[in-house]
């Protein structure tokens, strides 16, 4: 004996009710089948609707009926030949004349009572399971429609009837035990027998009403037929890499479908578990795919978690006070109210001190539970022993399941680790005795971004970064095009899946949470239709709340630095090559590493200084090691390192600075470069780095402009004056000629004292020999006092840059 069920979506329309019938064919042949269906999909919604009307005394209420109607007779006709139609349709018109007087009594009486909510719901499955029924015997399958209410019988707990199940297995046996062919019955109806009234077994009681048969009929396997491949590591409309677990145990099972996984209805689980009857869940439009077996006996895994899964619309209470300490009987109390005032408990943590004792609820539970505590406490609320419930809505329990969990050293720790990684703030913790579950009770909004992370966490070699870029320049460009190249490369070999999400220039936002496509970035930023703003543009990154979530600043834009600090606090690393931030008031600098430290993200700023080179990241690497920086001496701007080494015998400096401008290696505005500013800016980041508390006006800056340039309104100006001040220049170069040196403008610090100036170097120098754009640093140390350790190479230039912050966002992946 096989039992199938199928939900609604499965027998949504004629054309899904024919892939159900495809599926019974091929099962026929095996054993005598029983196959138990649910009202057709979205019809249960809309006798709700109906009587919900009816009730309110709303005659609107005739047009869902009428919609219900029309379909079941146009199942028939889509279903059955013309030529056996009449009787089909008669029985089908009969059904729902009889739901047409029920509905039209609540109308008069404008009242809706669970038991006569319960025979209106009934009609769903009655005329599916009817229908279905003949639609089998028309395909010439041996098929007989069975009513459930003469099958299943419970109490009198309208809406959510518990079974009897000595009468109801006798009534099974009887009439279905010894019979061939097809047992077509409808689920989540069944009845009281005395008065034979109508009842229903809850939420997914067609799952539980083919439970209950397959334990009775002693089946050799129950089948429950849904939308999806089985019982999958997490919701896949969550979780894009979610996939199907090929095996969970009963317990296993009944865990992940107690904590929101809805393939399965809990009590669905006990009844064939008792008589372990293996259960087989699969996807009625993918029935040679994967499917989730769930038995008692499972093999061996390498996952130590076997799925998670969350509840929404979670309500957090928690009942506190010096009153609670030592007294006996005070969980009884709390609990004995909830239990009266039938609100449903779902996590319960208590602190060891008696103090406190905190639960989860359905928030449409809330109202009820509050009010059933607040009355059982109302003595020791009133003398102060119990302060009043407190109560936090909006929240969700997220839940991993396994149990390979058990003894398993360091799961939980991993667990708290990722979420707390990612800014995911846990209110209350749960785990039992039986080590298979751990549950914590989170934001609501964060619980897709904390899916996203434990299954990254637990079953994937893959870790996603979700870029966020401003600043699509030149030196945007070419990071977009290294990202682009370098993909394939870092998802091979390191599991390092990057998707950029957004990108921004100065005009426009292009926004995708499924990743941009780098091969037509230009396109889809241009065809945006949002306007860049980048107050809005932080929101939409906050909004998106993805998990591994990276801001990188492409720009050298004040606007945008001051934005960091909001999202440092959004859980939210940055990566820029932008210098205002680390070279602004020291105060500001402090309080943007202490905020990265204190939410368990990073702000990496190595092309603050050398573009790609090493700088930054050496000399963190040398102070954490336990050496000590006595002096750095360096030359750190390649536009400036540029200019000296072209500017010989028969240039005008004017010219070489023109040049530069031209080839890219100043600032659109060659002022900066020469003023002496950035390079300020980058001796300051370093002496910062190295723990001294510095600020930009303790830097000594001996500018080798004559002040007529400083002190330009324009450009052009500036041109003018570097012409008008050509023997100036002239005069520098002359006399480091005459002694055979060479200029650099170098920066140095030296036992806590910074300066920047232009000076000549004698040959033998390491900035003797440095040529073109390059930067080089000497680090004098402890462990290199006598030869300091020199890091040299292009401190300029897009390619470098870019592949500098690209480094930066790879050490912020961790791996």
């Amino acid at each position: 004996m096989l039992v199938l069920k199928f939900g609604g979506t499965s027998v949504a329309n004629a054309e899904r009710i024919q892939q159900v019938t495809a599926i019974v064919k091929r099962r026929l042949p095996q054993a005598p089948l029983v196959v138990v269906v649910s009202a057709f999909g979205g019809v249960t919604d809309a006798l709700i609707a109906c009587s919900a009307q009816a009730a309110a005394g709303q005659e609107d209420y005739l047009a869902p009926l009428q919609r219900i109607t029309d379909r079941s007779l146009e199942a028939v006709r889509e279903l059955l030949p013309m030529q056996v139609q009449s009787g089909a349709l008669a029985q089908v018109r009969m059904l729902l004349n009889d739901l047409e007087d029920v509905l039209k009594g609540v109308f008069l009486v404008r009242e809706l009572s669970p038991k006569t909510k319960d025979l209106v719901l009934s009609f769903g499955e009655r005329l599916s399971a009817y229908i279905i029924a003949e639609h089998f015997k028309h395909r010439g399958l041996p098929a007989e429609h069975f009513a459930s209410p003469d099958l299943i019988l419970t109490d009198r707990n309208f809406g959510d009837a518990r079974p009897d199940f000595a009468a109801t297995n006798e009534r099974i046996k009887n009439r279905l035990g010894d019979r061939e062919g097809i047992a077509v019955v409808g689920g989540f109806v069944a009845s009281h027998a005395p008065k034979q009234e109508i009842t229903t077994l809850g939420r997914g009681g067609s799952d539980y009403t083919a439970a209950i048969l397959a334990a009775a009929l002693g089946a050799d396997r129950l089948e429950i037929w849904t939308d999806v491949n089985g019982m999958l590591t997490a919701n896949p409309r969550q979780v894009g890499d979610a996939f199907t677990i090929p095996v969970v145990s009963y317990d296993e099972a009944m865990e992940l479908s107690h904590f929101g996984a809805k393939v399965i209805y809990p009590p669905t689980i006990q009844p064939v578990r008792d008589r372990n009857i293996p259960i087989h869940v699969g996807n009625t439009f993918d029935p040679e795919g994967h499917y989730t077996r769930i038995q008692q006996d499972i093999p061996a895994t390498s996952y130590p978690v076997r799925g998670m899964t969350s509840i929404r619309d979670i309500a957090l209470l928690s009942l506190s006070g010096p009153g609670m300490v030592g007294v006996p009987g005070t969980s009884r109390r709390l609990f004995g109210a909830l239990a009266r005032a039938s609100v449903n408990v779902i996590l319960i943590t208590q602190a060891s001190s008696e103090h406190s004792i905190t639960f989860a609820t359905r928030e449409s539970h809330l109202a009820a539970a509050e009010a059933a505590v607040n009355e059982e406490f109302a003595y020791e609320i009133s003398t102060g022993k119990v302060t009043p419930l407190k109560v936090e809505s909006g929240l969700a329990i997220i839940a991993i399941v396994g149990e390979n969990m058990k003894n398993r050293v360091g799961l939980s720790g991993q667990m708290f680790s990722a979420l707390g990684s990612n800014g995911v703030n846990i209110r209350a913790i749960a785990q039992g005795s039986s080590e298979r579950i751990i549950s914590a009770v989170i934001e609501a909004g964060d619980a897709g971004k904390a899916l996203n992370v434990l299954h990254e966490a637990f079953f994937t070699d893959t870790v996603k970064a979700h870029l966020f870029i401003v600043g699509v320049g030149t030196v945007g460009r070419v990071l977009l095009t290294q990202i682009a190249e370098q993909q394939p490369w870092l998802l091979d070999q390191l599991g390092v899946d990057l998707k950029v999400v957004a990108l921004a220039n100065t005009r426009k936002i292009a926004f995708s949470e499924i990743g941009i496509d780098l091969a037509d970035w230009k396109t889809q930023l241009e065809n945006s239709a949002q306007a860049m703003s980048m107050g809005e543009f932080v929101r939409q990154m906050q909004a998106a709340n993805l998990h591994n979530s990276i801001f990188i600043d492409n720009t050298a834009s004040a606007e945008v630095a001051q934005f960091y600090p909001q999202i440092l606090r959004a859980n939210i690393s940055v990566v820029t090559p932008n210098k205002i931030a680390a070279s602004s008031g020291y105060a500001h600098y402090r309080t943007l590493k202490q905020t990265a430290q204190r939410y368990g993200v990073k702000y990496l700023f190595e092309t603050n200084v050398g573009a790609g080179l090493p700088v930054i990241g050496t000399l963190k690497d040398l102070i954490r090691s336990g050496d000590r920086i006595h002096r750095i001496e360096a030359v750190l701007s390649g536009t400036l390192n540029f200019l000296f080494n072209h500017f010989k015998a028969g240039t005008r400096f004017v010219d070489i600075v023109q040049q530069a401008k031209a080839e890219g290696y100043t600032e659109p505005d060659p002022r900066i470069d020469l003023s002496g500013v950035d390079v300020m800016r980058k001796i300051l980041i370093l002496a910062r780095e190295a723990g001294y508390e510095m600020e930009m006006a303790d830097i000594a800056l001996k500018s080798f402009l004559p002040p007529e340039c400083q002190e330009t309104e324009s450009i052009e100006d500036f041109y003018a004056q570097l012409e008008a001040h050509a023997d100036h220049f002239d005069a520098l170069r002359q006399a480091a000629d005459d002694k055979a040196e060479r200029l650099k403008v170098a920066a140095v610090l030296d036992a806590g004292q910074a300066s920047v100036e232009l000076r000549s170097y004698p040959q033998g120098h390491p900035f003797f020999e440095l040529h073109g754009k390059d930067n080089i640093v000497l680090f004098t140390t402890d462990r290199y006092r006598e030869q300091p350790l020199v890091v040299k190479g292009a401190g300029a230039g897009a390619e470098v840059t870019a592949m500098g912050i690209f480094a930066d966002i790879i050490r912020v992946v961790n791996v």
